[in-house]
């Protein structure tokens, strides 16, 4: 029962707090915070607590290569909204997620493999993503917040449940489905628009670094200690990492600022 109501409740709050920090913030910011192993981390830790360590380390393995899936999910949404509707574009999102992702648990890649797969989408999808200016935003009111927040519980409940059943392989990739980003997606499609959507994901790159490092270090501590040194020691160091991609973050937009003025 406890387990069944963190599954309806965690996600629908976050993305609540996700929405109000995107209305006034910006797109960007709401996929920053969206990438933050909110459905992913419980998942692995209600599956160490049922299946054992072994099983949950093969698990967060498995979900550091499914960051691949989800950027995908966002790169094909991100293209196809431009011109289609949001259930084209999201049809088509669907569909790449789900290829790449039998991809991955076919091959079932190992530590190394999956660390080399998260970080090279990660490099690449901020090049591959459409280069086009948001448009000023409408003034919008948050009608659509209860909406997002309930389609929010149902993936929620769907994905773990599926997650718990399919073998630690699926269960990593399923526990990375883009539960978040599908609604902050969708949702923002049909409010600010298909430019919007591409801020999201650019701003949810960002926050993958910490996502990864987060089940990293899952990864690494899960086998020898216990679940709560390994999920606190996950969360320090993912915070650690999104201050140091912040901060790099920062340091490029200022040289390639002043880099501008120097030119003129």
């Amino acid at each position: 029962m406890v387990l069944l109501i963190l599954k309806l409740t965690i996600v629908p709050i976050f993305i609540g707090l996700i929405t109000l920090a995107g209305r006034k913030w910006g797109a960007g910011i709401a996929g920053l915070l969206g990438a933050f192993p909110v459905v992913a981390g419980p998942i692995v830790i209600f599956i160490r607590l049922e299946q054992g360590p072994i099983f949950a380390t093969l698990t967060a393995i498995s979900a550091i290569s499914a960051t691949a899936c989800l950027l995908f999910f966002g790169l094909v949404y991100s293209w196809v909204c431009i011109r289609l509707s949001w259930q084209l574009a999201l049809l088509f999102a669907l569909a790449a997620w789900f290829i790449l992702a039998v991809a991955l648990a076919i091959t079932s890649p190992n530590l190394g493999i999956a660390l080399l797969i998260a970080i090279s989408s990660l490099v690449l999808t901020p090049f591959l993503l459409p280069r086009i200016k948001p448009s000023s935003p409408p003034n919008i009111k948050l009608n659509d917040l209860p909406w997002r927040m309930l389609v929010g519980a149902l993936l929620t409940f769907l994905v773990t449940t599926l997650a718990t059943t399919l073998g630690e392989v699926w269960s990593g990739i399923f526990a990375v489905f883009p539960v978040i980003g599908l609604v902050l997606a969708v949702f923002t499609h049909n409010t600010l628009g298909a430019t919007h959507v591409t801020q999201v994901y650019r701003g949810m790159v960002k926050g993958l670094y910490s996502f990864g490092a987060f089940f990293l270090t899952m990864a690494l501590l899960l086998p020898k200690n216990s679940i709560w040194v390994a999920c606190l020691s996950s969360i320090v160091v993912a915070i650690v990492t999104q201050v140091i991609v912040q901060s790099i973050a920062r340091l490029i937009a200022k040289y390639n600022l002043n880099g501008q003025r120097s030119g003129h």
